[in-house]
Order: C-alpha cells, then sequence, then structure tokens
C-alpha cells in the first residue's frame, strides 16, 4: 500500500490538483483527493514540487515485434507471402525482452496497443498490453483482440506489386478487403448449420463483423481515408483510423462520421508521396473540428519513449496543452476501450501513474517513477528502470 503526496496532479478527468495525495491498494488507485486522510500502514512517498499524470497509452507500435537492435530475425510484423492474413495474431511473435519495450516503459508509456504491419489489405490481429517487463506476453495482456488491421494506400500496392500478384492498385486493395469481410458474413451464415468448418481466419474477421474489436484501418491519404470509411459502413464495422496523415484535409468529413483517429507519427519526414501532406498543425485542426484522437510513436519509426516529446510539440504547434496530454491519456484510453480502467487519476481505475520532475510537457521534464499495476520502477538518468518494487 503506497501513498504518494504534495505532487500537482494531472487528473486528466477535471480540474488538476495543486498538492494532492494518491493511495494504492491492490493494484488499484484507492483515493484521489486534496486532503485525503492517509491511513496506517501506507508507505508514503514525498512527491512535493513533482508531477504526477496518468500512465501514458501509445495507441499505436510495433513494440516486441519490431524489434530494436535485430537484423531481420526481430522483425516479425509483416507476414508478405500472402496478402490476406486475418488469422495471424501480434501475440505469437511479441517478444517481451525487446529493448524497445523496456525504453518505453522508461519513458512513462505503460500501455501499447501492438499492431501487425501494413504490407497486407487484411493484416492480422492487434494486440494491447501493459509494458512492465514480465516472463511472458500472457501476463502483459489488457485486451487480447484489440483489432482487426487492414491496410490502404501504398504499402500494400508496393510490397504485392514487386511480387507481380494483387495488389497492384488501390481498386485491388478494396477489393481484398471486402471479399474477405464477405467470405466472413457467409462464415458467420454457415456457423450453426452442419456445413460449418471452422477457420481461425474466418474467426478472426468474424470478430470484427460482430464488434467485437474494430477494424484498425491503415490509411494515409484523404481518398484512402474515405474508402476505408465507406468499407465500414457497407459492412457496419467498428473502425478506427490509424495514421490519417491528410485526416486535416477532411476534418470536417471525420467530424460527421464521428470517426476515432490514432495521428501520426508526426516527428518523421515526408518519406513517402502519401504523405507529403503531412503537418504539426493537423492536431490542432482535427480538435477544432471536435474530432477524437489519439497520438502515436508508430514505434520503431520514432520511439515509443518520448511520446511526450511528440505531444509537446503538437502544443507547440496550437494544440491546447490540456487536449495534447488527453491524446496519449483518457483520450487514447477511449479510443481503445479502456477508458474504464486506466488514461486518468480516478479511483478504483489501475494504479498506472508517473511522476515527472516537471510538467510532461516540458522538454527537459523527466519520468521520475513509473508505477503499473501499482508496482513501483525507479528511473536512472538514463531513462532506464533498474528495479521494480512491490
Amino acid at each position: 500500500m503506497i501513498a504518494l503526496t504534495g505532487a500537482k496532479i494531472l487528473t486528466m478527468c477535471g480540474h488538476p490538483l495543486e498538492s494532492g495525495t494518491i493511495l494504492i491498494k491492490d493494484g488499484r488507485l484507492e483515493a484521489v483527493q486534496a486532503d485525503v486522510k492517509i491511513p496506517g500502514g501506507y508507505e508514503i512517498i514525498d512527491t512535493t514540487g513533482k508531477f504526477i499524470t496518468p500512465g501514458l497509452i501509445d495507441a499505436h507500435t510495433h513494440l516486441g515485434v519490431y524489434a530494436e537492435s535485430l537484423d531481420w530475425s526481430g522483425e516479425d510484423v509483416n507476414e508478405i507471402s500472402n496478402p490476406i492474413t486475418p488469422g495471424l495474431d501480434v501475440i505469437d511473435a511479441l517478444n517481451p525482452a525487446d529493448v524497445g519495450l523496456a525504453e518505453a516503459c522508461g519513458g512513462g508509456i505503460t500501455t501499447a496497443m501492438v499492431a501487425p504491419g501494413s504490407a497486407n489489405p487484411v493484416a492480422g490481429q492487434c494486440l494491447i498490453i501493459k509494458t512492465r517487463p514480465r516472463q511472458s506476453v500472457e501476463q502483459m495482456i489488457v485486451k487480447r483482440h484489440a483489432g482487426l488491421k487492414i491496410a490502404f494506400g501504398e504499402n500494400p500496392r508496393r510490397v504485392h506489386g514487386d511480387q507481380k500478384k494483387m495488389p497492384v492498385t488501390r481498386m485491388a486493395t478494396a477489393s481484398l478487403i471486402r471479399e474477405t469481410l464477405q467470405k466472413g458474413r457467409d462464415y458467420l451464415a454457415k456457423q450453426d448449420s452442419k456445413d460449418h468448418k471452422f477457420d481461425y481466419a474466418m474467426e478472426a474477421v468474424a470478430k470484427a463483423l460482430r464488434k467485437e474489436m474494430p477494424i484498425r484501418a491503415h490509411a494515409h491519404r484523404a481518398d484512402d481515408i474515405i474508402t476505408a470509411l465507406r468499407i465500414a459502413r457497407e459492412f457496419e464495422l467498428d473502425i478506427i483510423i490509424e495514421h490519417a496523415t491528410e485526416g486535416h484535409l477532411i476534418a470536417d468529413v471525420l467530424a460527421d462520421n464521428k470517426a476515432r483517429v490514432v495521428l501520426g507519427p508526426l516527428f518523421v519526414t515526408k518519406g513517402k508521396l502519401e504523405m507529403k501532406e503531412s503537418s504539426w498543425l493537423a492536431p490542432a485542426l482535427l480538435a477544432d473540428r471536435g474530432v477524437k484522437f489519439a497520438l502515436m510513436s508508430d514505434h520503431p519509426v520514432v520511439p515509443s519513449k518520448f511520446l511526450t516529446v511528440y505531444a509537446g510539440l503538437a502544443a507547440r504547434f496550437g494544440l491546447d496543452a490540456d487536449q495534447a496530454l488527453r491524446a496519449i491519456t483518457i483520450d487514447a484510453a477511449d479510443i481503445l476501450g479502456l477508458a474504464d480502467r486506466i488514461g486518468s487519476i480516478e479511483q478504483g481505475k489501475d494504479a498506472d501513474l508517473v511522476v515527472w520532475s516537471d510538467h510532461p510537457l516540458l522538454l527537459a521534464a523527466k519520468p521520475e517513477l513509473v508505477i503499473i499495476d501499482g508496482k513501483i520502477g525507479t528511473v536512472d538518468n538514463q531513462q532506464h528502470i533498474s528495479n521494480w518494487q512491490d
């Protein structure tokens, strides 16, 4: 049982507490108040002069499946032998020992959505994990079936077009996705008949059709985003737009569709044609139209551990600072379907917290303590956590 006292608490669910106390018990937030009385038996940690935020949420990464410090042997993110692979699941490739995971945790990232890559029109199933180092993936899971990844635009065309097979065009990409979803409909229609045959790939598609998980649509260009929304309407799917590089150009369309967006990564050069309209103004423009969005790292494209830097830069380019923090905490949690557990500092939620040396959007701010499910990790000057204590 732990009591954190004296810090400015950025709760992300109301006004900050200028000097509050947080009680942690059994991995949960027991109390969050300005004047809470600390019962006996609690370890008191004085955090006076510090800032406390919820644990940060990176809503789109390839942590653990596109490993750092390794050659091809650590790249398990794209199965390019077949353009349609819905039965794949990142749980079977995620390496808990990936150094990127450890460094993300040291940067205050307590929850991450891990997705397959974007080589395939239908790529496989996503996973949401806590980042505290564990021996097995099962010990890290927050949500097992967190989305069916689909992809539009340049990547599927390049990867499979180079192999002289579909898709070579955007038309073919959309056609393959529709065909897969229709096969899923046919599979569901036969589930209670004697002709039904179990199929792992179609089970994944069926979960998306039953809205047991969203489709997570990789789309940069505005027309690709609209194609993704069109297919989602046709098949009555729950959809999250991933990347949305040109989303700010169609912000009204996104708002009208009540689209949820995981935006980014923005801290990159315009490395391919479909990213030519990438802009740091995009977060503020989406916010102005009322589009709910999270910010991503797309790790290892840019490091997950610097997520607050990307949020701070969004604030530099016009996004309200509170909104910037929401995009890596409570709004990210809401988009991931986990706002009842994480993303804000409220009684009953998971005890995922970060104690900062200064306001987290300042470049010089450092995470000093990272707390996940009530377990405390101390961050050293290289942003590594050298030990965990209960």
